[in-house]
């Protein structure tokens, strides 16, 4: 009886916070066409392409507290979270070395980890779900911040400045992306340990 009460209480995976999920992932392709179209021209197109960038990134922290705060949460939720940030951040990345914006090895590191934990996360089903770490959330928001500075060309209105300071947020956000992939690799080990003790 339990447990078919569990079982009715478990949220559907077609629900909001999924959704909203799935829109972000259908909004990729769209953002990688606008700002590969003006050739790095720093154009109108540019700026759309650094809004649409930045609405998107941003319903990841809608999705997340609306499926917290109605008991939404799901395991497909858990696994296609990673997965659009990971498509929309990888594709900014691409795209910004594409148009010699940034280093190659920034985006390969970064690429590396991301679609090599993520592949881990896959292999790991067959045992557990595991969640987004901290360490993970605050990579993302590193990588939010740091690409988004990236895509709008505020060295037009504030000077070449700030090309410092895309250089700096960047560095914070590589750096967090490689500590926080070693921290969930040692959490997923730790984890599996205390399974075979």
């Amino acid at each position: 009886m339990a447990t078919s009460q569990a079982s009715v209480a478990r949220p559907s995976n077609w629900n909001l916070p999924n959704l909203i999920t799935v829109v972000r992932i259908l909004l990729a392709p769209v953002f990688i066409w606008m700002l590969l179209a003006d050739n790095g021209e720093l154009d109108a197109l540019r700026w759309a392409a650094a809004v649409l960038f930045i609405i998107a990134i941003a319903t990841d922290g809608i999705d997340g507290m609306i499926a917290r705060r109605h008991n939404l949460v799901t395991d497909l939720g858990k696994i296609l979270d990673p997965i659009a940030d990971k498509i929309l951040t990888g594709g900014a990345l691409v795209c910004l070395s594409i148009l010699d914006e940034l280093p190659w090895w920034v985006t390969i590191v970064i690429l590396v980890r991301e679609i090599g934990i993520t592949v881990f996360r896959f292999v790991m089903l067959r045992d557990r779900v595991i969640p987004a770490s901290r360490g993970g959330k605050l990579k993302t928001i590193a990588q939010s911040v740091a690409i988004s500075l990236a895509l709008l060309p505020f060295q037009l209105v504030f000077g070449d400045w700030v090309d410092w300071l895309n250089t700096a947020t960047m560095t914070i956000a590589l750096v967090l992306t490689v500590v926080s992939g070693l921290d969930y690799l040692l959490s997923a080990w730790r984890l599996r340990k205390h399974d075979d003790a």
